[in-house]
């Protein structure tokens, strides 16, 4: 009773101040219970790629981007649609991204989590994760006034595939790479023993409670940046709303943001300004954690504890500031960056995940090292 009556609060004031917000936040509770339900993890899903060559993960990854791809592409070509201007996720191929995405490698491996997988599993009653959150906030605000030396780095600009080709030929090439891929990683995999059959249930008894299939939550996620990308007339992002938060706590203990060059771009500067809940981003981070926690209620799995050992609360600070710090300077995580950008045709997206996966490569060998499982 107490999250639905939050849920309507919250909806009903966000509704004073823009219809949108009302249709980002409940597309943002769906995710969050997507994500939960299916334990929906890249973190995960690349550890079981290199320790045992289980790809169940990673393709259902690929499903989420190929799927992602093919709802962009008319939109973006577009440029609006319902009378909302939208544009894809882009950003430099830089040096910045290469070294950001591997950092957050490291970062998700040993905090156990990435940016979804950080919201879903806290909301979800991880306190462990809650730590990881907060070290991630510190991180990636850590980072956000670092953000001029890191721009002077080599650098290119943004290059997306509609802009050397036309939009159905890019999207033919992307949805081929996706299938190729695919196809690799499928001939690679190793045999694994086929999962416990699902306990049998109403269809709105398994909706609400769960398990949810892997496969099912990778098209609602699909369906669910389709849904960011339309209302908010950009695709779905994460860890901008962790730079927000970190700035939002920095600047209540005293920091100022006229110090910092970063924070004094227009749109920095108003989000800063602005409330929590104005910023998209941040609200939808927000709306996942809920909607995390109404799946683990409803699936009688929320109980917070505190029973890990020291070793595991230092992974989880260190992976979250990584994480938190190489996200901010490679524009995005493995949601915002990764599958928003390659969804959206811009070649930063591939630039990340082939920084990132050596990154994470190492930060399973360092998991060894604070005593976790691989």
């Amino acid at each position: 009773m107490l999250g639905i009556a939050t849920l309507a609060l919250a909806a009903g004031e966000l509704w004073k101040n823009d219809w949108r917000l009302v249709a980002l936040w409940f597309i943002g509770l769906m995710l969050g219970m997507a994500l939960y339900h299916a334990s929906f993890g890249f973190a995960s899903a690349y550890r079981r790629m290199i320790v045992a060559r289980d790809m169940r993960g990673v393709l259902a990854q690929l499903l989420l981007l190929g799927l992602t791809t093919l709802f962009f592409a008319p939109v973006l070509a577009d440029g609006s649609i319902l009378g909302q201007e939208v544009g894809g996720a882009g950003a430099p191929l830089s040096v910045s991204v290469a070294v950001g995405a591997f950092m957050f490698g490291i970062g998700m491996q040993i905090a156990g989590a990435c940016g979804s997988g950080t919201l879903y599993t806290a909301g979800g009653g991880s306190l462990r994760m809650v730590v990881v959150l907060l070290c991630a906030c510190g991180g990636s605000f850590w980072a956000s006034l670092h953000m001029g030396w890191w721009q002077q780095l080599p650098s290119h600009e943004a290059v997306a595939l509609s802009d050397v080709m036309d939009w159905k030929s890019a999207l033919v090439l992307q949805l081929g790479v996706i299938g190729a891929l695919a196809w690799l990683l499928d001939a690679l995999a190793e045999p694994v023993p086929s999962p416990a059959p699902l306990n049998v249930r109403k269809p709105l008894s398994r909706l609400l409670s769960g398990p949810w299939p892997v496969l099912a939550a990778a098209v609602a996620l699909a369906l669910g940046n389709l849904g960011t990308l339309v209302t908010a007339g950009h695709p779905w992002s994460i860890t901008w709303g962790f730079t927000l938060w970190g700035a939002k706590a920095a600047q209540a203990l005293g920091w100022q943001a006229s110090s910092s060059g970063f924070w004094q771009g227009e749109f920095q500067s108003e989000a800063l300004a602005g409330g929590l809940l104005e910023d998209t981003t941040s609200l939808m981070d927000m709306a996942i954690m809920l909607g995390a926690l109404c799946a683990a209620s409803l699936a009688g799995r929320f109980a917070p504890k505190w029973d890990f050992p020291w070793r595991s609360l230092a992974a989880a600070a260190l992976g979250g500031l990584l994480l938190g710090y190489g996200a901010r300077i490679a524009y995005g995580c493995n949601i915002g960056a990764f599958v928003s950008g390659v969804a959206s045709g811009s070649l930063h997206g591939w630039l990340w995940i082939a920084a990132a996966l050596p990154g994470t490569w190492l930060g399973i060998q360092l998991r060894r090292r604070f005593g976790m499982a691989d």
